[in-house]
């Protein structure tokens, strides 16, 4: 029998590997006296992937920690946040996201009778959950109600109301599920602190909040559902595991945005208390890392290749899917997976001419990978840059932008970018423009500006596309008069998985999404 960890031992278990907590003097003072009582919450939308890994590994230390752990399925979340999952598709999302959480919990070794499974819909449509929401609204401004859910809750141009109720229901359950503490990302922090304002005004306790980092997807950026090549779907065959492992972005002694490491430091490391690099005999044979610390340093130092590196991963990453593939693959389980994610129908591929006349559609525009080879200050005005840009032409191409109170001048330069380049040239204070970069907006004030991010590995010149618009050929040069770019334009948004996209559909290059940095809900 295990020994019983003390409070200090409770205290590391539960924080280790989190960015930040908030209530750290009231988590030791419970510890000293009992087992504190926890929960995580997920709205049951899209599939989960395998950076689902990361919050069921801190179950496992909170439960190793003595912690009494509830996991909520926030299926009520899942409908209002502007309605992610449809309402006859809620019950059966729910029941699958009950089965896949279940079965990533078994497959590392996390006992599932210690832990108490909830439904949202079991609480929030009693009589008095449903009076606190109306208490709490009387409370709680339009502003701080949408500010709070920023980071998770889908940012569009006319939001719906039930985006704004979200946060408030976030924040009651920590008093339903009569917790002392709610674990979840950082980007759930404005949630955090919003639930730690507005509970004392019910004359509700406020809570502890726990929060994990962001664990950056293979591709480099958040691992996102909507990204095909960020994530790995828990049900991925194995051949898919290994494909999608060698185009992740693992760039020889590159720590920063480093999903492979990240995803070594969050799951495999907590899981195992070690790691083994996998490699041939000539090149020093297999190593055990004791240390995530180490395993860092020697990568960068270049002692560890990324080759080796994936592999590993690879391999253990497979040792924790094979138990989730074989549950799902009885018949039942297929047949519910099939029915709560049903598939789309393939896009359709259209072309200038399969359109009604008069319609504009976005393969008109000659959208490119651009690299900025120089930015300067404009003579003659101060908000303005003027970039040399490579776009795969004989020479690069002028281009002026009004970027300087958005994006600092070292930020720009050698990075790339997206570019219309069919744009009829244009002076601009005196320097002729031969095309446009394209940028997320935010959608208030203060108004925030991103470029737009070519998928790692892109070369300049290369195309980028609106999904189901592959095969249309660019106009020569857009006129002005007929106003092509901006109809489209009027359509263009940036999703919630921060994916550029008009009407819903993604930009692409022949590497992956175009996106941007943060701006979920943003214009283009």
């Amino acid at each position: 029998m295990e020994p019983v960890p003390g409070p200090q031992e409770k205290y590391h278990l539960i924080t280790r590997n989190l960015q930040e907590v908030l209530g750290e003097d009231k988590l030791m003072a419970i510890l000293k006296e009992r087992e504190l009582k926890i929960y995580w919450g997920t709205a049951t939308t899209g599939k989960p992937h395998v950076a689902y890994f990361v919050p069921m590994s801190k179950i496992a230390d909170f439960l190793k920690a003595g912690c009494e752990v509830t996991i909520l399925f926030a299926d009520l979340h899942a409908y209002l946040d502007n309605m992610k999952a449809p309402w006859e598709l809620l019950e059966l999302r729910t029941h699958y996201y009950e089965n896949v959480i279940k079965a990533m919990l078994e497959s590392i070794g996390v006992p599932l009778e210690r832990l108490k499974f909830v439904r949202g819909t079991d609480y929030q449509l009693s009589k008095e959950y449903t009076l606190d929401v109306y208490r709490l609204s009387s409370l709680v401004t339009q502003h701080d109600a949408k500010k709070a859910g920023a980071e998770v809750v889908k940012q569009v141009e006319h939001p719906l109301l039930s985006g704004l109720l979200y946060p408030g229901l976030q924040a009651l359950d920590e008093e339903y599920l009569k917790v002392d503490a709610q674990f979840g990302g950082v980007d759930q922090r404005k949630i955090f602190t919003f639930a730690e304002k507005y509970l004392p005004s019910l004359g509700y306790a406020k809570r502890i909040h726990l929060m994990n980092p962001m664990v950056p997807g293979l591709t480099g950026s958040k691992m996102s559902s909507s990204e095909e090549d960020s994530k790995i779907d828990l049900l991925d065959r194995k051949e898919d595991v290994k494909k999608k492992l060698r185009k992740a972005f693992c760039e020889p002694g590159n720590v920063e945005n480093n999903g492979v490491l990240s995803f070594i430091k969050h799951v495999l490391f907590p899981l195992k208390s070690e790691f083994v690099v996998l490699r041939e005999e000539k090149w020093g044979g297999n190593k055990t890392y004791t240390a995530y610390e180490a395993l860092e340093k020697d990568f960068a130092e270049q002692v560890v290749h990324p080759g080796d590196l994936k592999n590993s991963v690879e391999v253990a990453l497979n040792k924790l899917l094979d138990p989730i593939r074989e549950k799902f693959n009885s018949l039942e389980l297929k047949k519910l997976s099939q029915a709560a994610y049903p598939k789309a129908k393939p896009a359709e591929k259209h072309t200038k001419n399969s359109e009604p006349e008069n319609t504009v559609v976005p393969s008109q525009l000659d959208i490119r990978v651009g690299k900025v080879i120089s930015v300067e200050k404009h003579p003659d005005a101060d908000s303005l840059y003027v970039e040399k840009v490579d776009v795969g032409e004989p020479e690069p191409r002028t281009v002026v932008s009004g970027l300087v109170q958005f994006i600092p001048k070292e930020q720009l330069q050698d990075r790339l970018v997206v570019l219309l380049c069919n744009m009829k040239p244009k002076a601009m204070r005196g320097v002729e423009s031969q095309g446009m970069v394209l940028c997320a907006s935010s959608a208030g004030e203060p108004r925030q500006v991103e470029l737009l991010d070519p998928p790692a590995g892109c070369c300049a010149g290369e195309r980028v596309y609106v999904e189901g618009y592959e095969d249309g050929d660019p106009e020569e040069e857009l006129k002005p008069k007929k106003k092509v770019f901006e109809k489209l334009q009027a359509d263009f948004r940036i999703s919630e998985d921060c994916v550029a996209q008009w009407k819903q559909r993604n930009f692409l290059t022949k590497l992956g999404t175009v996106s941007c940095k943060s701006l979920k809900g943003g214009s283009i």
